[in-house]
């Protein structure tokens, strides 16, 4: 009787021991997937911020590089990098700010030092940039004088491309 006592209690003891195993690999397994899931989700979050700062440095890029010599060119940099009001306000302006640029002779060149998300979801974003860069025109002697800006964007998803809605300056 001991040795088939001890067979049951040996037949019990592996269907534990597999039944353990056979949880520990289930366990495991959707531990794999979370983790896969959750490595898909960074790296979009990641992409996002990527595409929404690289987006932000070229329409600032763009906000700070006029030159009267070709200024059309120069609007239409922006205005390609915008959307909504701040489009319609830009686009409605063009024809006063080219006046301005080719009177004055002005020209503004400049580098963004950093630029920043401070918030960012699936169709909306928003960056601060600071940039350094020199302007020339008629009150400058047409000397180059040191410029510093601080710009504040809002950026809104449309289609595949992130676009300015609201470009500031900030103190």
């Amino acid at each position: 009787m001991t040795a088939g006592g001890t067979r049951v209690r040996l037949d019990i003891g592996l269907f534990v021991l597999a039944l353990l195993l056979a949880c520990a690999c289930v366990f495991g397994g959707v531990l794999v997937v979370q983790q896969h899931r959750d490595d898909q989700r960074v790296a979009a979050e990641q992409e996002r911020y990527g595409e929404v700062l690289a987006a932000a440095r070229t329409e600032v890029t763009a906000f700070i590089n006029i030159d009267y010599r070709n200024a059309q060119d120069s609007i239409d940099a922006v205005a390609a990098g915008a959307t909504g009001d701040f489009r319609k306000q830009y686009d409605t302006s063009t024809d006063s700010v080219v006046k301005v640029l080719e009177r004055e002779q002005s020209v503004m060149d400049g580098q963004v030092l950093w630029a920043g998300v401070v918030d960012v979801d699936a169709d909306s974003a928003t960056v601060l940039a600071a940039t350094t860069g020199t302007v020339a025109n008629r009150s400058t002697d047409n000397q180059k004088v040191a410029r510093y800006f601080r710009l504040k964007l809002d950026l809104q998803k449309v289609g595949d491309r992130w676009l300015t809605s609201n470009l500031e300056f900030v103190g």
